[in-house]
């Protein structure tokens, strides 16, 4: 599954202002711990939290995934080297084959913060909601009801619609079985599932909506077995009435931009507890003497300090407030915190990867309904633009000034240097199909289209400088073969995404996994990723097969056969890894990063500081 990163930009002199305009505890060059005091350590991120429910459509971003991550235990994780590790919620186990059967059981010290254990009733909250088997509304039948933000507004009484979908979850047809005791949970899939251990559980998108607290907001049920059972009870008889109560809640009724008064939507289960959130400026976690679990973190406090300014976060590495940031990589903001005493600069490939998608279902110059239901046209219009995006000027320009060793990203699924990039690569067609900087091959194909002058919209976020470079860039090229290009620069541009609004989109993914499956909710008909509105039947077919297919030679032919299918429809082009900088203090010890969400929190137990 990819997350939405948002990376933004602004002025160096205002954003120091708002760095500095309220201070949080911790904050100032002593890391607020002084002798004998709690540690303290100062994280600098670009976007505020804004919801415990990382799997709904507004849930899902890094900058949500990265705060439950702390908050709560999980079943599985990944290493730094991209190994996934046994976390400590409980145990994952394959018992059987055909069927394939996935047993969850829950570890002894498994508990929610307010004493409640946790069990089977949270996972089968979570396989409601990921799986789309007790929706009785279509993602197309609420798309008329999210606000500007994308947040889906409450569903009418008996209408249920979990806000969520996960392809692993969806294979989950039947429904789960629960043990006695709730201390195990097991799903059958009704097919082979090549990517069964990240189905539930991997850290960041997890167990962290607790069923108990869900039921009581939505049905009123006050004592925890009682909820736990209800939720149970709800799911086994298909209850549209009490669904759909547990549907709303489970959609928006964990969403909050400051600290809230209702301290139900703070319960966690791992060992770390939220203590202060201002909106928009800070937020608190502070170790949860309560918490029984086998995680021992090594900071006492870890403030999180929002400002979407990269180069504000290295002036607070500066002057003391920061400790720790991994800000968006420019050349200004490599050379600065580089120029610090006493900081630490790791530099490599990020998780995130930037791109251009098309949108194929608004009324645009990328839509077939544009020309009469013309597809063939509409290919044509899409594949000019597709030529004009300058890759290699990009990041020739802008990114190799950050990582000599940078190449164009030639490929949608895979990060360039893994096992299968090589072979996908030479067979897709993406480099030649797309090479870029190519106006007046792109001229020639609006002249074969017989459209003139088509104008396309894009967005990208206004205050990010490198996306303001790439959409200079690619404006250029663009309106060199004839095209006209209208700027859509916009910080709230990830809640616009799949609205229609534009007709090229430019930000990017951040992977959570590292299976073949992570990818395909962002071109599958439908899928939640799916901004665009792309469809293909034949994409369609390949991506079910890749969800059972276990062979690695036969899941690369497959990926390069859904590659050749998004090439040749035009969907999008694929630009360049993002290049990564974790800048740091001295005073922090046993930082890391891998290259899947959550990053650089991946080891937080084990960071320190002195």
């Amino acid at each position: 599954m990819n997350k939405r990163y948002l990376g933004v930009g602004a002025g160096l002199a205002a954003a120091a202002l708002v760095l500095s305009a309220c201070t949080p505890p911790g904050g100032g060059d002593e890391g607020g711990g002084g002798e004998g005091g709690p540690s303290v350590l100062n994280v600098g991120w670009n976007e505020p939290f804004r919801s415990m429910n990382t799997e709904t459509v507004n849930g899902n971003a890094v900058a949500n995934s990265n705060i439950t991550y702390m908050m709560n235990d999980n079943f599985k994780y990944y290493d730094e080297n991209l190994e996934l590790q046994d976390g400590n919620l409980g145990t994952v186990e394959q018992v059987s084959e055909d069927p394939l059967q996935i047993k969850y059981t829950f570890a002894d010290t498994a508990t929610w913060s307010d004493g409640t254990p946790v069990d089977a009733a949270d996972l089968a909250l979570l396989w409601a909601g990921k799986s789309t088997q007790l929706n009785t509304q279509s993602d197309e039948e609420v798309e008329g009801d999210r606000d500007d933000e994308g947040v889906l507004a409450e569903q009418e009484e008996g209408d249920v619609y979990f806000d969520a979908a996960e392809p692993g979850a969806m294979l989950i047809e039947d429904l789960p079985e629960v043990s006695e005791d709730r201390k195990s949970i097991t799903f059958t899939y009704s097919t082979l599932y090549a990517d069964w251990e990240t189905t539930f559980g991997l850290a960041g998108r997890g167990v962290s909506v607790p069923a108990h607290i869900t039921a009581r907001k939505a049905l009123g049920i006050e004592d925890p077995e009682e909820a736990k059972q209800a939720v149970l009870d709800a799911i086994a008889e298909n209850d549209t009435s009490a669904l759909s109560q547990l549907a709303n809640t489970w959609n928006t009724g964990f969403d909050f931009t400051s600290m809230p008064d209702d301290e139900d939507l703070l319960v966690h289960s791992g060992p770390y507890k939220m203590t202060d959130f201002a909106e928009g400026q800070y937020l608190t976690l502070e170790k949860d003497e309560n918490y029984t679990g086998p995680t021992e973190a090594g900071v006492d406090q870890i403030v999180i300090r929002y400002n979407e300014d990269p180069m504000a976060g290295v002036q607070g590495i500066e002057n003391g407030e920061l400790d720790i940031i991994q800000p968006q990589a420019t050349a200004d903001v490599l050379s600065a915190a580089e120029a610090i005493d006493g900081v630490t600069v790791d530099t490599g490939d990020g998780a995130t990867y930037e791109h251009v998608d098309l949108t194929f279902d608004n009324g645009g110059p990328f839509d077939p309904e544009t020309y009469g239901g013309d597809e063939e046209t509409a290919k044509l219009v899409r594949q000019a633009f597709l030529k004009t995006v300058p890759r290699e000027q990009i990041v020739e320009t802008i990114i190799k000034p950050l990582n000599e060793d940078a190449v164009v990203r030639d490929s949608y699924y895979m990060v360039p240097g893994s096992p299968m990039y090589d072979g996908i690569v030479a067979e897709n067609g993406l480099a030649e199909e797309y090479p870029g900087s190519d106006p007046e091959g792109a001229r020639e194909l609006l002249e074969e289209a017989g459209v003139e002058s088509p104008a396309v919209r894009v967005l990208y976020g206004a205050s990010n400088e490198r996306r303001a470079q790439q959409f200079t860039l690619i404006k250029e090229q663009a309106e060199a073969a004839g095209f006209e290009v209208i700027e859509d620069g916009d910080d709230n541009w990830g809640t616009r995404l799949g609205d229609g609004t534009y007709d090229a989109s430019l930000f990017g993914w951040q992977s959570t996994d590292t299976t073949v499956t992570n990818s395909e909710s962002n071109w599958k008909s439908g899928a939640q990723n799916n901004y665009g509105g792309y469809e293909s039947e034949e994409v369609d077919e390949l991506l079910a097969q890749i969800q059972v297919e276990t062979d690695e030679a036969a899941q690369q032919e497959l990926v390069t056969q859904v590659e050749q299918h998004l090439v040749d429809d035009a969907f999008g082009t694929v630009l360049f890894q993002h290049p990564e900088l974790t800048i740091y203090r001295d005073r922090v010890q046993n930082v890391s990063n891998t290259t899947v969400s959550p990053t650089m929190f991946w080891n937080y137990w084990e960071w320190q500081v002195s």
